[in-house]
């Protein structure tokens, strides 16, 4: 190698941690999303090396052609990918690109002209009512321990009666409790006001009283058994051990309490702006999914019930 091209290598490792420090600080991704986009910067890196038989450096990249981004995808859906971690990883290659151009290193000419791929349409897949009650109540009848069940009823309680992401809930403090309502931090670190209903509100209190644990007001709220912030897995493995008691479908996870959260209240005549704002939606369109799930339903029973279904 170069010394040149040796240069251009440690240059380039430089900016891309610079580049990843901007995605947490100044973008605010979430820490998974950071995580993905690195991933997937890496694995192109690591391709480009082998598609070009040498070191990768930046005049590799200002070199690109929309014909090795494609090369770069196709090796991608031959090692399985889907067409939403294909189109997370464009979009990884996008920021990066467009970073590279903010600071004025090169402009990504080579990506204007490669396209998404094209995304499924899928729709969430919501509880009915009575199974999200019982996904909710029987925690009981699987734990113990007293404050532990009340812990993982109050996180599921909140998914279900609060629409909240399961990273929301477990980052919830004492100050976010204000009487009837909740202050939530969502993605990109923006915060929304949700309406805590009493029967949530005093599920929650409940655990808050046998929790033996009493963080300060700034604190993670949800508690693991050693006193530490409580890990979502344990609340995803908590859905796993109801759905084996309960005999409910492979879709009854936490987030699909949410889901049905949105779905629920939209099929009582829940408007559709203040549903958005209750999910932290960032657009209007994604909360729209939810009329089609609404639908869905709807024909569904219809198909089953009526009979010529």
């Amino acid at each position: 190698m170069t010394d040149f091209a040796l240069m251009t290598e440690k240059k380039l490792t430089g900016l891309i941690v610079a580049w990843h420090g901007e995605l947490s600080s100044v973008r605010r991704l979430a820490p998974n999303t950071v995580e993905a986009y690195t991933r997937d910067l890496g694995q192109f890196i690591s391709f480009l090396s082998g598609h070009f038989g040498g070191t990768v450096t930046l005049g590799t990249l200002r070199d690109l052609t929309p014909a090795d981004i494609r090369a770069y995808l196709a090796q991608r859906r031959r090692d399985a990918a889907g067409s939403r971690t294909l189109a997370r990883a464009l979009s990884a290659l996008k920021s990066f690109f467009a970073y590279l151009e903010r600071e004025n290193i090169m402009k990504a000419t080579a990506l204007v002209a490669v396209r998404t791929p094209k995304q499924p349409k899928t729709l969430p897949k919501a509880l009915s009512i009575i199974e999200a009650k019982q996904a909710v109540v029987a925690t009981s009848e699987l734990e113990d321990r007293p404050w532990v069940a009340a812990r993982d009823i109050a996180v599921l309680a909140l998914c279900y009666g609060a629409g909240l992401r399961i990273s929301e809930a477990l980052s919830l403090t004492r100050a976010d409790l204000e009487g009837d309502t909740l202050r939530v931090t969502g993605k990109g670190g923006k915060t929304r006001m949700v309406p805590l209903l009493s029967p949530v509100a005093a599920i929650v209190k409940s655990y808050i009283n046998l929790c033996p644990f009493k963080p300060g007001r700034n604190e993670p709220l949800f508690r693991g058994v050693k006193g530490g912030p409580l890990s979502p897995r344990l609340i995803q493995l908590r859905a796993q051990q109801l759905r084996g008691a309960l005999g409910l479908p492979p879709s009854a996870t936490p987030h699909a309490l949410r889901h049905s959260f949105a779905t629920h209240l939209l099929g009582r005549g829940g408007d559709l702006r203040a549903i958005q704002e209750l999910l932290g939606h960032a657009s209007l369109s994604t909360t729209q999914i939810y009329t089609k799930v609404d639908t869905e339903q709807l024909l569904d029973a219809y198909r089953q019930a009526h009979p010529r279904g």
